[in-house]
């Protein structure tokens, strides 16, 4: 299992966000398989002011550009972007038509350390 974030930001508008949200409550079983036929198992959304934050868990066969080449011939996948681009906007360094952008892992809390035999004297 791969896990990865993802960023975007909506429009700074409190009707549009809501409304996002609101689209979110009742997405289509399409839309639904769509995302679990591509090999991701976990996808969660949330929201602070006007970002949003996406962590996807996905299987060993994931990969963006095969997700790419399965929603570019999905019209159902097609209408769903065009409908949910009206409410978002890209972050100020993506890169063009670049919606959700990959964030880079910075820091991860260490293991708790096995102990160690202590060394025979």
């Amino acid at each position: 299992m791969v896990r990865y974030c993802l960023a975007l930001d909506l429009k700074d508008d409190a009707d549009l966000i809501a409304e996002y949200e609101q689209r979110h409550q009742h997405v289509s079983k399409e839309i639904i398989d769509s995302i679990t036929s591509a090999g991701i198992n976990v996808m969660d959304i949330y929201r602070t002011g006007n970002r949003l934050f996406m962590i996807i868990e996905a299987d060993d066969s994931f990969s963006f550009d095969k997700k790419a080449a399965m929603d570019a011939a999905n019209p159902n996948v097609q209408e769903w972007e065009t409908l949910t681009w009206k409410f978002q906007q890209p972050l100020p360094w993506a890169k063009e038509n670049e919606k959700w952008v990959l964030m880079e892992k910075i820091f991860s809390l260490p293991q708790p350390h096995q102990h160690e035999p202590t060394p025979a004297k």
